[in-house]
């Protein structure tokens, strides 16, 4: 009987293993459910087996399915395939599962191997998790897992990245301490978030300082110091570490160069800017776009455009690859220097070169246009977005409907505001302001013009005897303010000046006849002036 159990095991044990090598996950799932319902027994190693099948081909849900079945039969997994699931959960992002099975592991006695130690600091890290990462850390070497240089690695630099450097820092030195020997990559990561942070000094201190000759530094290292002296402005101590890595036979790259190249151009310094492209070439090293870039940059900084444009022409007749960001940045710096004309040009050479513009590049034209009061033009580089199928944003809305009301184009303005919301943006505080004053006053124009219109259109069909009341009145009206004129010294035309009011006026003080259209006219005129004079 035992024997006949045992062949069914081995049955079981090789169906799943041929479907597993075909790749049919499922019919092995089957096939192992049906291995555990029957009377053959099932050993710890064929859950260790099938969950690290299911935990390789990604089938987590199910992984944890059978693991909690597998705890329930009173099996337990190994430190092996524990430590695959733990990679494999934090490839997932599956962290809540994670503390589980370490949970249990702690519980059994066992801990990770370091590689899934090593995973699971750096997702924790990743995800912002530092001071999590951290407990691990100091809980994994109390229980025997002493962390390697990957793991002070992955701790220090998620330390940077939450810019606590001084922890940082602190666990650099507990790792020299320690003896664990800082490799390149652990000696880049600090060098890079200290730079980062602006501590620069600090970071040349740890590496090349203190380790010259036992660490052999390569180009990033030296590169990311350089970065960081040149954004002190701190070019002398630059241009020494890329002597000193010359020296020490690390050649600089086209990237070191670059660093060096940005930092001239920022500085309005073409003399050392044009050195260093003479050095590249010497070197061997062609300068690329981003050289070429940086060069454009300063140019227009000085406001020189036509050297600019002149640059851009040599690059294409190099037959140098000119990219969207090259271009958008001429054209940003043209239209903001106010040479709206060449950018718009250049904007055009980028389209027919086959460069797409994105909503950054019309973005920077449409602004142009705008500011030079070339809202028209504007509106038909917005139309051409949209046909072309590059979606505007918040900025593109913005300036457009910013331009609009600049030249009292209300409707435009609102029919932009729509699409504006439409897409689910919303106007900045300053435009809103601007926007609703206008339809405010727009509404208010729109009133008083309807009113005037309906009193024009009123008739006034006067019989005979309300038309000689209606004269009575209007003479001694004209006669209590001629009276008034008088006394205040002031001739009728005061006012309404060469109106027919005044003219009334002086045709009543003469005793002359006035018509019907006139008195008309005189009452509308007179009733106005009333209400004028009431405030």
């Amino acid at each position: 009987m035992y024997r006949a159990l045992g062949y069914s095991r081995l049955m079981y044990r090789a169906r799943i293993s041929n479907y597993v090598k075909t790749g049919l996950i499922d019919q092995a799932v089957q096939v192992f459910d049906e291995m555990t319902q029957t009377d053959c027994r099932v050993f710890s190693i064929d859950y260790n087996r099938f969950i690290g099948v299911l935990v390789h081909h990604s089938r987590f849900d199910l992984a944890e399915k059978y693991y909690n079945k597998m705890v329930s039969d009173g099996f337990s997994l190994t430190s092996f395939t524990y430590s695959r699931f733990i990679v494999g959960l934090c490839e997932v992002k599956d962290l809540q599962f994670v503390e589980k099975l370490l949970d249990d592991m702690g519980k059994l006695g066992e801990i990770p191997d370091i590689w899934a130690f090593n995973v699971y600091l750096d997702r924790l890290c990743a995800e912002g998790l530092v001071d999590k990462a951290l407990e691990v850390f100091w809980v994994m070497a109390e229980k025997g897992r002493e962390p390697d240089v990957v793991s002070y690695t992955i701790v220090i630099n998620g330390l940077c990245r939450a810019r606590r450097y001084e922890n940082a820092v602190e666990l650099w030195h507990l790792m020299v301490e320690k003896g664990v020997r800082p490799d390149c990559k652990a000696c880049r990561a600090i060098v890079l978030g200290l730079c980062d942070g602006g501590k620069v000094d600090l970071a040349y201190e740890l590496t090349v300082g203190a380790m010259k000759g036992e660490v052999e530094f390569n180009t990033s290292i030296y590169n990311a110091l350089i970065h960081g002296f040149c954004q002190s402005g701190r070019i002398d101590k630059a241009q020494a570490i890329k002597t000193f890595m010359s020296r020490n036979g690390c050649e600089p790259d086209l990237v070191t160069y670059n660093i060096l190249l940005n930092y001239c151009c920022n500085e309005l310094m073409f003399d050392e800017a044009e050195k260093l492209m003479e050095k590249m070439k010497k070197s061997g090293k062609e300068p690329d776009g981003y050289s070429y870039n940086q060069l454009l940059k300063g140019l227009c900084k000085i406001n020189s455009p036509n050297l600019a444009k002149m640059l851009l022409d040599q690059m294409s007749g190099m037959g140098l690859s000119l990219d969207r960001i090259l271009y958008t940045t001429i054209v940003d710096h043209l239209c903001k220097t106010g040479r709206v004309g060449l950018a718009y040009s250049i904007f055009c050479d980028m389209v027919e070169q086959g460069v797409t513009p994105d909503v950054v590049s019309y973005n920077a034209l449409i602004n142009g246009l705008c500011k030079t009061s070339r809202v028209s033009e504007a509106m038909l580089l917005y139309d051409e977005m949209l046909t072309k199928g590059c979606h505007p944003d918040e900025v593109t809305f913005k300036l457009i409907i910013g331009g609009l009301l600049q030249e009292k184009k209300l409707s435009a303005a609102c029919t932009v505001w729509d699409q504006m919301m439409q897409k689910g943006f919303t106007l900045d505080r300053d435009v809103s302001e601007i926007l609703i004053k206008a339809i405010h006053s727009a509404d208010s124009s729109c009133t008083n013009i309807r009113n005037e219109k309906e009193r024009k259109k009123r008739k006034l069909n006067f019989t005979s005897l309300e038309l000689k009341q209606l004269s009575n009145g209007v003479i001694l009206w004209g006669k209590n303010t001629l009276n008034y004129l008088q006394r205040k010294q002031l001739n009728p035309e005061f006012l309404c000046p060469k109106s027919k009011t005044a003219g009334f006026m002086s045709c009543h003080s003469h005793g002359r006849v006035i018509s019907k259209e006139t008195l008309q006219e005189v009452y509308e005129i007179s009733s106005g002036m009333i209400n004028m004079m009431h405030y």
